[in-house]
């Protein structure tokens, strides 16, 4: 009975002995950042950026990719480039028949390429092999230069970005230049004009350019002008104008600069004693109310008082006289104004003292040019 239970013992030992044998056992490895679907048959993709937690940090989103994953800004596009449409299979999977005394390949060697009677491993996209048969990641930017501006190369594919100034158009790849003049309406003081990658703020005649987007009058009487000698340049922005430099008419003669007296008391019966002639500029569309002028007396005498009046030049009431003491009273525009424009007001001061029955006045002509602009 022992010899019987022996040999079958024997037997048993052999037969199991001849069946592993026979089956080599079969292992299978994927490259860094993929595992085996064993329902497939075939290397899977690893997400990354759903088993990583918090892969990406700082703002970055991840974005996963063959074999890995990138942090990359919101804006950022990945062009996935095989010459037609994105892959559809994943990069090869290694079936390595293991023999003895040579270890089987780890998932660090990256894609090696294995060649036998009975496979082939070839390189997935993105992928070829060298010399020593490894799948390498192929440098787009290098060979095919695809990117119109700036191409930077991710493992087994590319991406695209364009310089200042630009974005990348539908085909990802191709940039288009960005229109900055639509982004706002006060990108420049006055006009933007378009320029390929940036954009220039332009002035209207009669200003210059000051800094990147601001306008600067050009004072045309500092630097060029055509008034004639008898003339004076008078500056206001956007453009210049002459006036008389003696701007007295008969019966008035000129005592000073801009100062007209009329000499015969007669003769200018119910006119003005004094005419003093004044200018003045400002910018259309000036906000309101405004002070923009203040009328004073240039003698005080006791027990006198000063009434101030505009007698002309208002009848659209643009302007009223804004009493502010015995001898003085400022002018306060109160509609805003659009130029180019001349306003020409007459303002009078009668001074008069009931105790001394003296009654005189004098009258005051402002000019007022009005700019075509608002600055």
């Amino acid at each position: 009975m022992l010899g019987i239970c022996l040999c079958l013992s024997i037997a048993v030992h052999f037969a199991v002995s001849q069946e592993a044998e026979a089956q080599d056992p079969v292992i299978y490895t994927c490259t860094e950042g993929y595992e085996f679907d064993y329902e497939k048959q075939s290397c899977k993709d690893i997400d990354e950026c759903k088993t990583v937690q918090e892969a990406c940090k700082g703002g970055m989103k991840c974005v996963n990719h063959f074999g890995g994953y990138l942090c990359l800004p919101h804006n950022a596009r990945i062009i996935i480039s095989n010459g037609e449409d994105e892959p559809t299979t994943a990069p090869p999977v290694e079936r390595i028949d293991v023999q003895p005394g040579i270890p089987p390949i780890s998932r660090e060697d990256y894609s090696r390429v294995i060649h036998s009677s009975t496979h082939t491993l070839q390189c997935g996209v993105g992928f070829m092999s060298d010399s020593q048969n490894y799948c390498r990641d192929v440098n787009e930017c290098l060979t095919a230069n695809p990117c119109q501006h700036k191409c930077y190369n991710l493992i087994g594919s590319y991406l695209c970005q364009c310089e200042v100034g630009y974005e990348l158009a539908s085909d990802s790849v191709s940039c288009q230049d960005i229109n900055e003049c639509e982004f706002s309406n006060y990108i420049c003081q006055f006009q933007c004009v378009n320029q390929p990658g940036g954009y220039q703020c332009v002035c209207p005649d009669g200003y210059q350019l000051q800094g990147t987007r601001m306008c600067q009058d050009i004072n045309e009487c500092e630097t060029a002008h055509n008034c004639r000698e008898d003339e004076m340049c008078w500056n206001y922005y956007g453009g210049f104008r002459c006036y008389p430099r003696n701007p007295c008419r008969e019966p008035y003669v000129k005592t000073g600069e801009g100062r007209c007296r009329c000499q015969s008391p007669s003769v200018c019966r119910g006119l003005p004693p004094v005419i003093v002639y004044k200018y003045m500029s400002i910018f259309s569309e000036r906000s309101v109310p405004a002070d923009i002028f203040q009328i004073q007396a240039t003698s005080v005498y006791p027990n006198m008082v000063n009434t101030f009046t505009i007698k002309s030049g208002n009848e659209g009431g643009e302007f009223y006289l804004r009493r502010s003491s015995n001898v003085s009273a400022m002018l306060v525009m109160t509609k805003p104004l659009t130029g180019p424009r001349e306003h020409v007001l007459d303002l009078e001061m009668v001074t008069q003292s009931n105790v001394l029955s003296y009654r005189s006045s004098s009258l005051l002509r402002l000019t007022i040019i009005v700019g075509p602009y608002p600055f």
